[in-house]
């Protein structure tokens, strides 16, 4: 491969969302083509209900991209339309892309099939089917053989910790064993993307701290680009690499959880990420002092989160220095700076 093709290849967003608009009602279509920048006032006198409007973003391949809002702020709608289950009003998706609105019917299923896979809050689990079966059904529409799909299935319900329960039934199997099922059957067909929608918000909360650590214990083995729609902060912050926070059918902003917390785009971002420990969230590239000496030991790390060094930093009765990726020394750390940013 070129280097000029493998910048290509590097530069091409896994998902890209375009001026996507989605409107409820007769006249949608014909209300969105006819201004040049659709007002949302406007649309929504002529046509009915504006349940998405002008989202942007893209994510990047191997990135964990959470959509977060509150009920009714148009975040499932939203995955519904990257996922082509909506038609878009107006505006595109791109995966690797290809556009999905351009698409005929027949090649966007088979665009589903092969590039995408979906989990939902609902297990949506055959209840006629074992554990075995209900993870090998996508390979059975796909038309693989009987002894493949089934090895396949096998390996998809050890990665989630489920291989001794191939053959028991969903009614068997617990609200916690019910998702990884389902989170095993999104995965036994290898997608480019995974698109979970509040996947264990009908979960107690302990076991929905099980599954996010099950998660993040997955995606540190397979690397794969998600979206992930949650209306739990905690849980966006905790996941996410960036957060798109919405309202009202609306982007408010895209970010990392530190840029959300130090630069809130407006009063309502403000609000919503005012609760959150700041330690939690900053990362010491965020907090760097000016290096004045290095010292050799105990030497931090730029990706550092706050939380993690802190014991460190509040019994140092020194500045720290901080280290780039490559070791490098490119800060410092001291008791005294820290204050501030825990204010």
């Amino acid at each position: 491969m070129s280097d000029r093709a493998e910048t290509a290849t590097v530069t091409v967003p896994m998902l890209e969302a375009s001026g996507v608009w989605k409107v409820f009602g007769s006249r949608a279509a014909r209300a969105c083509a006819l201004a040049e920048q659709p007002q949302r006032e406007a649309i929504a006198r002529e046509a009915g209900v504006v349940a998405l409007e002008d989202a942007s973003f893209t994510v990047q391949r191997g990135e964990i991209f959470v959509i977060m809002g509150l009920s009714g702020s148009g975040k499932s709608t939203l995955l519904r339309c990257l996922t082509g289950l909506y038609d878009c009003t107006r505006g595109s998706v791109s995966i690797e892309g290809t556009n999905l609105t351009r698409l005929m019917r027949p090649q966007l299923v088979e665009l589903r099939r092969r590039k995408i896979s979906m989990v939902f809050q609902n297990f949506a689990l055959l209840p006629h089917l074992n554990a075995l079966d209900n993870v090998a059904f996508p390979l059975r529409v796909r038309g693989v053989a009987p002894a493949v799909r089934a090895e396949q299935a096998s390996q998809a319900l050890h990665l989630v910790g489920l291989g001794q329960k191939q053959r028991s039934f969903p009614h068997e199997l617990s609200g916690g064993q019910q998702q990884r099922i389902g989170i095993a059957r999104s995965l036994v067909t290898d997608p480019d993307i995974w698109f979970l929608d509040e996947p264990f918000s009908a979960l107690d909360p302990l076991i929905r701290r099980e599954m996010q650590d099950e998660f993040q214990r997955l995606q540190g083995q397979l690397h794969k680009t998600i979206v992930f729609v949650t209306h739990d902060l905690d849980e966006a912050i905790r996941l996410g690499d960036r957060i798109a926070i919405m309202a009202d059918g609306k982007i408010l902003q895209v970010g990392s959880p530190e840029q959300l917390v130090l630069n809130p785009a407006d009063d309502y971002v403000k609000r919503f990420v005012s609760g959150l420990p700041r330690e939690k969230v900053l990362r010491l590239g965020s907090m760097l002092e000016p290096l004045q000496q290095a010292i050799s030991t105990p030497v931090l790390k730029v990706s550092d989160l706050l939380s993690d060094v802190l014991p460190i930093i509040v019994q140092a009765d020194q500045p720290l220095t901080v280290a780039d990726g490559a070791g490098l020394p490119v800060g410092q750390i001291s008791r005294k700076g820290l204050a501030s940013w825990l204010a």
